[in-house]
């Protein structure tokens, strides 16, 4: 790649051929404000608020779209910038409702530090649509219309996807960003949307009340379990360095809310694990039902069951992780412990918007109950915490309670692309061969590329895998299937970018970079684990023996059904 260097500001810096004014100036640590640019996203120019200088060209010129030539004398600071940044910036504020008090951008609003490093007058041109409505998605998102600022990055992001339930419509000679009403084309509750709205318009549906209300009933259990990839994330919210480890701060910041116990869902990962390796290894046997959908995922699996239900047959049967964890939380653990299930509270601490509406499926209770009652995004956990004065950065490290905090490596690697498949593969192998598995990496599998394939030897079988992250890559595979439906055994799906760790519950802003240090912090604790395999879990191992015993008590906690989908948003 070609190289050279553009001076901003005074200051020379290097650059390479290609790239574009903005990115250079951020990754140099010049700051250019921008609402309507993603480096997930295509270049629109719509908020007009990343204007420059560019000496020898005409007028202002949007910084996001400009690419960097030899030579190039680029200010970011004249007059004439600030001026119409200023002026740009009050009229998008003018179309967007204050509302702070329940976004969950109320403590760390990056929309309003732009106004107050721009110097703008806040109030300085009257609000436009203060009587927009919400618009609810399922039980996952809402769309508060009166605080959107037509950037159209959900458009974008949700194209991306290969979904486009977002499109424009005109209302009083203006475009508007609104819900697809096709009847063929539904939300699956990604939440990308959420991750690229630079200012709270599309927000999770929240159940933080419901949360504070259990926490503070005497007569309620409350149980708090948090997913493998939040343990990488969180940390963010509190400024903390991307990809920071706070596994045990975690748990003891989640215990000075109020709750009683604290687990990991990865262990409930374990019981994944294990189970959909008896599935697969049972499949590849019988030649049935190839190949082998993941299906801890639920946007993915909305999407087969509305977009693609003759794929049905094709989703394993194991239930997610937290949803396991939930129903041993109510059957098994009640039962040792001699506590009336129906006084526990199982709320799940998740990266994933979709997770608010899985935890609703009603093929999912047992014994009348469901396995998780409430679902809090790792936002809206951050911010739960905000309010109660927990600085998560300066919290003593205490470790989740036993039995059901202690998970395997394997589990641990769910939050990631690719996790589920090696750590699912790192249990069929034993299974098959009778041998344990020397090398426990397969790194065909992992990293945050949307796409990839693998042969994986097992004994004397060779099992096909490929993992995609992003509905669109799963569509590419899909399109291969049809081609050749024996082309795979085994794919793992995942709807966000870089697996569960870019999922629609967490931190913003987010990008590959990001992504990759949450990932790399994942791996990072399986490495140091004692107990890399989900089968040698001594909790596991003790569940099988002590409750597991039969397919009559497994299948009921551990397994479930789908169904095709209508159409669910109701406009």
């Amino acid at each position: 790649m070609k190289k050279f260097k553009i001076t901003i500001n005074g200051k020379k810096v290097q650059c390479e051929q290609g790239q574009t004014v903005l990115q250079v100036a951020r990754k140099n640590g010049i700051n250019i404000p921008a609402l309507c640019y993603h480096p997930d996203l295509k270049i629109k120019e719509n908020c007009r608020l990343c204007l420059v200088e560019v000496k020898g060209q005409k007028g202002l010129q949007t910084a996001c779209s400009v690419k960097c030539e030899p030579g190039m004398i680029v200010k970011t600071n004249s007059s004439a910038v600030k001026f119409a940044r200023k002026i740009n910036f009050e009229l998008i504020w003018s179309q967007h409702s204050v509302k702070c008090g329940d976004c969950t951008n109320a403590f760390d609003c990056s929309f309003k530090k732009i106004g107050a490093d721009v110097g703008v007058d806040f109030n300085k041109f009257e609000k436009r649509d203060k009587k927009s409505k919400i618009i609810r998605f399922g039980p996952s998102i809402e769309f508060d219309v009166s605080k959107c600022i037509d950037c159209r990055n959900c458009i974008d992001a949700c194209e991306k996807q290969g979904i486009n339930f977002f499109e424009l419509a005109e209302k009083d000679s203006f475009q508007q960003v609104t819900p697809s009403c096709s009847k063929d084309i539904d939300c699956i509750y990604c939440g990308q949307c959420i991750v690229h709205c630079p200012v709270g318009a599309l927000q999770t549906v929240s159940e933080e009340k419901e949360v504070e209300k259990a926490l503070k009933d005497k007569n309620k259990i409350v149980v708090f379990q948090f997913a493998p990839s939040i343990r990488a994330s969180i940390g963010e919210e509190f400024g903390m360095k991307h990809g920071s480890v706070v596994t045990d701060k975690l748990s003891n910041a989640i215990r000075k809310l109020g709750a009683d116990y604290v687990f990991d869902v990865s262990v409930g990962a374990d019981f994944t694990t294990v189970e959909e390796a008896k599935e697969l290894i049972e499949r590849i046997k019988e030649k049935k039902h190839l190949p082998m959908f993941t299906s801890c995922c639920p946007a993915w699996v909305k999407y087969v069951e509305f977009y693609k239900p003759e794929l049905i047959p094709n989703l394993t049967t194991v239930r997610s992780p937290h949803i396991i964890l939930g129903g041993i939380v109510k059957n098994y653990w009640a039962e040792k412990e001699k506590i009336n299930p129906k006084k526990i509270v199982v709320v799940s601490i998740m990266p994933c918007t979709s997770k608010k509406y899985e935890v609703r499926r009603k093929e999912l209770k047992v014994k009348g109950l469901a396995p998780v009652d409430l679902v809090l995004t790792t936002k809206e956990l951050a911010l739960m915490m905000k309010k109660h004065r927990i600085d998560l950065s300066k919290v003593k490290a205490k470790s989740a309670d036993n039995p059901l905090g202690d998970p395997s490596g394997a589990g641990v690697i769910y939050g990631a692309s690719g996790g589920v498949m090696e750590s699912a593969l790192r249990t069929a192998y034993e299974e098959i061969t009778g041998c344990k598995l020397c090398k426990l990496d397969f790194k065909n599998v992992r990293g945050i590329k949307g796409l990839k394939t693998a042969d994986v030897k097992v004994g004397k079988l060779k099992v096909k895998v490929a993992v995609a992250n992003g509905i669109t890559n799963a569509q590419q595979i899909l399109e291969e299937l049809k081609k050749d439906p024996k082309k795979y055994h085994y794919v793992e799906v995942m709807a966000c970018e870089g697996g569960c760790i870019g999922g629609g519950g967490q931190p913003t802003p987010v990008d590959n970079d990001i992504r990759n240090k949450r990932v790399a912090a994942l791996y990072s604790i399986d490495t140091k684990k004692k107990v890399r395999r989900a089968h040698e879990n001594p909790n596991v191992k003790k569940t099988y023996k002590e409750y597991f015993v039969s397919e009559k008590k497994i299948k009921p906690i551990c397994h479930t059904k789908f169904f095709k989908k209508k159409k669910e948003f109701k406009p």
